[in-house]
């Protein structure tokens, strides 16, 4: 079993314990601020500041925190540079949903040349993690009517539970929906037009994402960067998350007019409140079509 070492500050470390409280485990290490378990992997995290990830995808899940972390081998993965045609034309992509328990997973990947991403910021694209839900419906309904050359993709609730059930990790699932938004794109364009580069705001390792792609029986596309953060310095990146967002929350404004409430986004106590009432009202078999049902929220809300 592999593992990864990462040592966070106070401020990121109390972050890391928020995001991880829903999935946390009954028992901890002696110095332990928190263990939990979630997408495959065990997460240990000591009051020093000290987070160990151990499991398949641990990899995967320490990048979320650092771009920078060690393995039992001691090889250090640092985080991209800048790419020189950050502001040339490229596609970038990103996704949203992954971290909530309601609605499904939704990724998005968008070309632009320089006018269009001039263009873009004018309309007011910018990270969309800044911006609250109403403002990006707004500016992706403006988005929309541009000549951009996108694609959206969104993995309704039960496919996704089938894909976990059949051994698929969060991981793969997102990087098989991020290589085949790029297809899309790439499909879409004319046999003349050569994209200066192609951007993924970085969920995993390239080595990790590589391999996802090959598991899911497709190869991964040429000359992919990885960047933490990318929304912030790519425009069609910005552009591709926050159009995943809007996808994510139109699919939830669905979900609970079908459920009769406002579904709840995160993975909160909240939720686990949510989740006991649909199973109360609805049966527990529903949670299949509208909940990412192996979150820790299934199993606290059937108690």
């Amino acid at each position: 079993m592999g593992q990864s070492v990462i040592k966070l500050d106070p401020l990121a470390l109390k972050k890391l314990v928020n995001y991880y409280t829903p999935n946390r485990l009954s028992k901890k290490p002696p110095y332990a601020v928190i263990a939990a378990k979630a997408n495959g992997c065990t997460i240990t995290a000591y009051e020093s500041g000290k987070v160990m990830f151990q499991g398949d995808n641990h990899e995967e899940e320490s990048s979320k925190w650092g771009s920078q972390f060690e393995t039992k081998t001691n090889k250090t993965k640092t985080k991209s540079a800048i790419p020189k045609w950050i502001n040339q034309d490229h596609i970038g992509t990103d996704e949203a949903g992954t971290g909530d328990y309601f609605g499904p997973i939704t990724v998005a990947a968008v070309y632009a040349t320089e006018k269009q991403q001039a263009l873009l910021r004018e309309l007011g694209v910018k990270d969309s993690k800044t911006m609250k839900d109403p403002t990006i419906q707004k500016i992706v309904k403006d988005i929309l009517k541009t000549d951009i050359v996108y694609s959206s993709l969104t993995l309704k609730n039960e496919k996704y539970n089938q894909l976990q059930k059949r051994g698929w990790s969060q991981g793969r699932i997102k990087a098989w929906m991020h290589h085949h938004a790029i297809k899309n794109v790439l499909g879409k364009l004319d046999d003349s037009v050569d994209p200066s580069g192609i951007l993924i705001d970085q969920f995993c390792e390239p080595d990790v994402f590589h391999r996802h792609v090959k598991a899911t029986g497709a190869e991964s596309h040429d000359g992919l960067t990885f960047m933490t953060k990318a929304e912030s310095y790519s425009t069609p990146v910005a552009a591709a998350s926050m159009i995943a967002r809007y996808r994510y929350v139109y699919e939830m404004n669905q979900m609970s007019k079908e459920v009769g409430f406002d579904l709840q986004k995160g993975a909160s106590k909240i939720v686990d409140q949510q989740a006991k009432r649909i199973i109360k009202s609805h049966g527990e078999d529903y949670l299949n079509q509208i909940a990412k049902v192996h979150f820790a929220n299934t199993k606290k809300a059937k108690q």
